[in-house]
């Protein structure tokens, strides 16, 4: 049965850099990414050197044209202000792009892929999440 994932940034890269496997990442799961990931990745192509920002930036566009892109709705922040007050309550910093990526993935009732196990988005409330290790490429 195919699962709703979203792919945050790190998961992103590590395919594009051949340390994941995206067939076996994806398989056969409805996946996404959040608004924010596109802004990231967009970010990498605009802070590349000039002989590699072409190439990044065909990368880049070809990863937006084939996910669908959750967008930062109302119910996103909604999620993302709880989440925040969540780990600020706990003491624990957080980006706020991380807090986005997860707030997106749990208000679209997504399973969030991440390779960062340091995020430890399975403790913030509602969101569900799994790391994958970019050990098995």
């Amino acid at each position: 049965m195919a699962r709703r994932i979203i792919l945050d940034t790190g998961t992103i890269i590590a395919i594009e850099r051949g340390k994941l496997d995206v067939d076996a990442v994806l398989g056969a799961d409805d996946a996404a990414i959040a608004s924010v990931t596109a802004m990231e990745l967009l970010v990498g192509v605009e802070r590349a050197d000039e002989a590699r920002k072409r190439a990044r930036s065909v990368r880049v566009e070809a990863v937006l044209a084939s996910l669908p892109i959750e967008d930062y709705t109302i119910a996103v922040a909604r999620i993302h202000a709880r989440l925040a007050v969540q780990a600020m309550s706990a003491g624990k910093q957080r980006s706020a792009y991380d807090l986005m990526i997860a707030a997106t993935a749990a208000a679209t009732n997504r399973i969030l892929l991440t390779t960062d196990a340091k995020a430890e988005f399975d403790q913030l409330a509602g969101v569900r999440s799994e790391v994958i290790s970019t050990q098995t490429a």
